[in-house]
């Protein structure tokens, strides 16, 4: 295989049959016949579940050269497959119990082989149906900290971290995400997607002045503050649980950014879910225990991030001259603020723009799911108007509260 083609399932079987034969892998035994499908519902990638005789299984994930969910107007690169893989394999050494694990990687055909985890539920689903997971806001809140301290300033030399920049810079990439989180929304763009209903509440956050700048301040950021190896996707269909384990995968906009914006991403994906109960669950009771339980998954993943890169950055630092005191508490203030501005953003940009959430998609009363729009958009607009009162996570608890109550 010289040149990229792309895969169906019997294409996906002939290229896994060739690694098995050439002993390039051993995920399946040779002599073994498989079978393929293609499944998901992703906007750019191929995926397929290849599975021998015994239901030994793996996961292949092919990129295409455009946007499946626009098409071929919309090219993409394939090099992407490539961030993704490293991401995983860079993050995969770091906190192995919570990444997806590589298991191939071709960059002729920009493909990556990854454990099956469909023994798990995509966390997005899963919290659809109002399913709870303890574990879950420890996980994340380890997976983000330690992946994002070990590839810091805190922990690299200044050599080896300017070298991963180089490597994991994703433009085509970061390019969607600058646009659909921070241009599209705030101005009159086809690519937007909302219904006729909110075009007043759209109107007013395209003309309000004072968020705009704050959603430019927001994007300088990202454009041009290369402080950790990020995912880059932190959404909840990104994630795979269960009740005793979580892992991440997906990390194609990976590359280096403000430590902010994974767990703002994450965090705002749980206040979508959070208002998009207000349309699944009618018993007051019943919905007002589970947006309880989501509050408490938002507080204790932000405290245990904060409690553990603290303490990253007191016991593992080895630039001395990042370790005077107060600094780490004046780095912290600043992730928090970041993180406050682009959970807002998220909110916005999965309400009005081209990449909407089942969370609120699914709803199927008109009326509730109008009134749940409004609701993300108004407080997707206090969290980036107010990020910067937040001088600690108990002022934005408390500005969370404020919202939803």
């Amino acid at each position: 295989m010289t040149n990229y083609v792309a895969f169906n399932a019997q294409r996906a079987i002939d290229y896994v049959s060739t690694l098995i034969e050439s002993k390039q892998c051993n995920f399946f035994d040779s002599g073994q016949t498989l079978s393929a499908y293609e499944f998901g519902d992703g906007n750019l990638n191929l995926v397929f579940r290849i599975t021998d005789e015994q239901n030994n299984s793996v996961i292949l994930k092919q990129a295409l050269p455009y946007a499946r969910c626009v098409g071929e107007s919309w090219p993409l690169t394939l090099d992407r497959a490539r961030i993704e893989a490293q991401v995983l394999l860079n993050h995969g050494a770091i906190c192995p119990t919570y990444t997806a694990n590589v298991l191939h990687y071709s960059e002729i055909q920009a493909l990556t082989i990854l454990e099956d985890l469909g023994n798990l539920q995509i966390l997005r689903t899963a919290q659809n149906n109002a399913e709870q997971f303890p574990k879950l806001a420890q996980h994340v809140a380890t997976y983000l900290s330690h992946t994002g301290f070990y590839n810091s300033d805190f922990y690299l030399t200044a050599q080896t971290k300017k070298a991963l920049v180089s490597q994991f810079t994703n433009p085509e990439l970061c390019q969607i995400t600058e646009d659909l989180f921070f241009s599209d929304p705030y101005i009159e763009h086809e690519r937007n997607n909302y219904p006729k209903q909110l075009q007043n509440e759209v109107d007013a956050i395209q003309k309000n002045n004072a968020l705009k700048l704050e959603i430019a301040k927001l994007k300088a950021n990202f454009l041009s503050n290369p402080q950790t190896l990020l995912h880059g996707d932190m959404h909840s269909g990104s994630i795979f649980v269960d009740c005793n384990n979580t892992k991440m995968i997906d990390p194609e906009f990976g590359f280096f950014g403000p430590v902010g914006f994974d767990i703002g991403s994450f965090i705002g994906n749980l206040l979508l879910n959070y208002c998009a109960q207000y349309g699944h669950i009618e018993d007051f009771v019943a919905r007002r225990n589970y947006q309880t339980h989501l509050l408490s998954c938002i507080v204790d993943t932000y405290s245990l991030f904060e409690q553990q890169w603290l303490e990253l950055i007191r016991t593992k630092t080895t630039d001395e001259s990042l370790a005077p005191v107060g600094y780490a508490q004046y780095f912290m203030k600043n992730v928090l603020q970041d993180a406050v501005g682009y959970c807002g953003a998220e909110l916005i940009r999965r309400t009005i723009g081209l990449a909407h959430v089942s969370d609120i998609d699914s709803i199927s009363d008109e009326n509730a799911r109008l009134t749940v729009q409004k609701q993300t958009l108004a407080l997707g607009e206090q969290l980036i108007l107010n990020a910067q009162a937040c001088n600690n996570k108990e002022a934005f608890f408390s500005l969370l509260i404020s919202q939803l109550n």
